[in-house]
């Protein structure tokens, strides 16, 4: 399909406008500050120290919540100033050197203990050793004493960079809460618009039904891990009103999640039906209006402007009648094709419902419900203070962040030993810089990074030729710098080629101010040579002790289930209607971020698992059809809870008591024990037999409940037999990539 230029513009402001982009650009202007300050204090010598000791302790300097700040970019400058210091020292050891830099890198690699938040830490610190190697040494000066004023200068940029980055970030935290949200409503008008290819009639399907699923499982990751980020910064002290309104907004994109994955139940068998088309069209077409509605909400919000009122699309649900079929029997225990497509527009329009209550608080037409956001401020985002627990749980041989960081040590002392054989052998720091970071935990994300670093280097060799041949003065050089260090930094997480062309600019253009006369053309070849050689070592490095996903999959298919019967348990509960507190809805809306996170972290690895060798990839389809099938218990959920709250005057809720806490007890049961277990343990459910379903709207919902308590439980059972299918498969031994083997 073509994009329209309009659309490219679209994509390229929000890029422009997004909160990397203004991170990256908060960086750079703190190097360009810091550089400029100690030049003009202590001079040009020390200011290229000090401008390393910036760019060193940036990486762990991204958009977050103000509290605790500080002790996130604090790691890296304590641990990067002795191994700068060592680095300088040795210099003209090249063994001594070597013997340093592989422990060494062995210690930094054991952040990434610590997860997403470890990584730039390891990232930082492993920065220290390696530009520290790029230094050129004082020349005429006692070794001890250039050691200290060089590392000194080092020292006073880095700590100047933590100042500045703590008070960055809190000037820019309102603008981080707006983009954030944005962020969050754009990854939410994706979804929906894989969500509306489902509605697509039978006649006029495209793509097959698993690759469909798999986009909707891409999303939903890409969804929750975007939410826990937004969560994070917009979530932290609403204390203004304009911070609540924007805490309400990200509240509402959680319930049109749900919604959303509860819009496609019964859709399925409504396209069995002939004469479907107009109203499943009509549906898509909804849902495609409303996610052109949040992204022209998310634009006006990058931009600054007032949102337009969105129109509400009740009218044209309720106007989708089903005309192609007679109605069945009164006393048909089969939903007539006019019920479901009824359900369906009821669905769809709770999302339409929920998109005009965003509207309204984004125009500041509505007021949010301040005890939801206070209480989710203090349960929802993660917490910032350093602890000990995943350092104690490294020492395992099976724990993949210590195998990482064997990996990535034997790596760096290949890539040492290496640089000093080659013939030019006067930047051995390319190497072990593009080592760094091309040599990631998952073989996936290893591959993509070499791929990136690789085209990205032949693409900033060829920039920074063009930029030197044309002989630039020293501010133009500068301000090249300072854009290349914007760029370099504000893409790293989000497309990594972009960040390795802006980071060979940026290494090219220092060298060339480092070492001036030196011949640009020779520098380019060498880089394009270290940087083939550098891929090529942490490639080769990424199958040595290798954490392959399979091994993963066990724990975190244990966990999803927990999640899942956790969240069937507290959304099942009548406590919500009966408690005068918020304690049972934060204890569902816990139970769901659980369910919904421990969900992600299975796609994600499953995902990642797809680039390693077929013999050591888990059971891909049983993988798929559990992650489908809990999606499918999610939805199920979702609408029981949405009759629970939002229709609760055609609900006799002591009558369905009993129903509620048995479907809870054999949703909990069945996710909790092996299948035979489960059957042996509990008594086999009892089918309640045809009863006939009433018009929903007119009627009592109390069958129209228990159906979905039926189709819930039943779903629990399946996901158990492809949890057991899965667990099964995985003890069977595979082949290594030696060929022997293993369990």
């Amino acid at each position: 399909m073509r994009i329209s230029p309009e659309h490219r513009l679209r994509a390229a402001l929000r890029v422009a406008l997004s909160h990397y982009v203004f991170n990256g650009l908060s960086v750079a202007f703190g190097l360009l500050l810091i550089s400029a300050g100690v030049h003009g204090w202590l001079g040009a010598a020390a200011a290229a120290s000090a401008s390393v000791g910036v760019i060193v302790t940036a990486p762990p300097d991204l958009p977050g919540p103000t509290r605790g700040k500080f002790w996130q970019m604090l790691p890296a400058p304590l641990l990067g100033v002795p191994l700068f210091f060592g680095v300088q020292m040795l210099h003209p050891s090249e063994l001594a050197l070597g013997l340093l830099i592989v422990p060494a890198s062995f210690v930094a690699f054991l952040a990434m203990a610590w997860g997403k938040r470890g990584v730039p830490i390891a990232v930082a610190v492993m920065f220290s050793m390696v530009f520290s190697m790029a230094v050129p040494p004082t020349q005429g000066v006692e070794p001890l004493a250039a050691a200290l004023a060089t590392t000194g200068h080092f020292a006073l940029g880095a700590a100047l960079y933590v100042v500045y980055s703590v008070v960055a970030n809190h000037a820019l935290n309102a603008r981080y809460r707006v983009q954030s949200v944005a962020d969050a409503l754009l990854a939410l008008a994706a979804l929906m618009r894989v969500q509306a290819r489902q509605f697509t009639p039978v006649d006029l399907q495209g793509p097959p039904a698993p690759a469909l699923a798999g986009a909707l499982l891409h999303r939903q990751a890409a969804l929750a891990e975007q939410l826990q980020a937004a969560r994070n910064i917009v979530l932290e002290s609403p204390r203004t009103p304009r911070r609540q309104r924007l805490a309400g907004m990200l509240l509402l994109v959680l319930e049109m999640r749900d919604h959303l994955l509860a819009c496609e139940l019964d859709l399925d068998t409504l396209k069995a039906h002939p004469g479907h088309a107009p109203v499943v069209v009509g549906l898509r077409d909804v849902l495609h209006h409303v996610a052109d509605e949040m992204e022209r909400l998310a634009d006006a919000m990058l931009m600054g402007r007032m949102p337009t009122a969105f129109a509400d699309h009740r009218p044209h649900l309720a106007a989708l009648r089903w005309e192609a079929a007679p109605l069945p029997e009164p006393d048909s225990a089969t939903p007539s094709p006019r019920l479901l497509a009824r359900g369906l527009a009821d669905r769809i329009g709770h999302i339409n419902d929920e998109a005009l209550r965003m509207i309204a608080l984004a125009r500041g037409e509505a007021e949010p419900n301040l005890a939801v956001v206070r209480a989710n401020w203090q349960m929802f985002v993660s917490p910032t203070a350093w602890s000990w627990h995943p350092f104690n749980g490294l020492w395992r041989w099976d724990a993949p962040p210590l195998r990482h960081a064997i990996r990535a040590a034997l790596a760096m002392g290949v890539g040492y030993a290496v640089a000093l054989a080659l013939p030019w052998g006067t930047h051995a720091y390319w190497i072990l810089l593009t080592i760094v970071v091309v040599l990631r935990g998952s073989l996936a994300q290893t591959l993509e990074r070499r791929n990136s670093r690789v085209a990205g280097t032949l693409l900033g060799c060829v920039l920074a030729l063009g930029l030197l041949s044309m002989h630039p003065t020293a501010l133009g050089l500068i301000v090249c710098l300072t854009l290349a260090q914007a760029v370099a930094h504000g893409f790293a997480v989000r497309r990594y080629l972009i960040t390795a062309v802006a980071a060979t600019v940026l290494g090219l253009v220092q060298s060339h101010m480092l070492h001036a006369g030196s011949s640009t053309a020779f520098a380019l070849f060498e880089r394009l040579a270290d940087t083939l050689i550098g891929t090529g070592v942490a490639w080769a490095f990424s199958y040595v002790l290798p954490s392959w996903e399979r091994t993963q999959i066990p724990a975190l298919v244990s966990r999803t289930l927990a999640a899942q019967a956790l969240h069937a348990r507290e959304a099942l509960a009548l406590g919500q209607l009966q408690a005068v507190d918020n304690a049972p809805e934060l204890a569902w809306r816990l139970a769901r971020r659980e369910a919904y996170d421990s969900l992600s972290a299975l796609v994600q690895a499953t995902q990642r698992s797809l680039s390693e060798p077929r013999a050591v990839r888990p059971p891909l389809e049983p993988l798929e059809r559990l992650q489908v099938h809990c999606y499918q218990l999610l939805a199920q959920l979702t609408a029981v809870k949405t009759m629970l709250l939002l229709r609760r005057g055609h609900l006799e809720p002591e009558r369905l008591q009993a129903p509620l806490a048995t479907t809870a007890e054999a949703i909990g049961h069945a996710l909790s024990a092996p299948r035979a277990a489960a059957d042996a343990g509990m008594p086999p459910r009892a089918s309640p037999g045809p009863e006939p379903l009433p018009d929903p709207f007119d009627a009592q919902l109390g069958p129209w409940l228990l159906r979905r308590l039926g189709l819930a439980a039943g779903l629990a059972e399946e996901l158990r037999s492809d949890a057991d299918q899965v667990l099964q498969s995985m003890k069977a031994p595979v082949a290594g990539p030696d060929g022997e083997r293993r369990a």
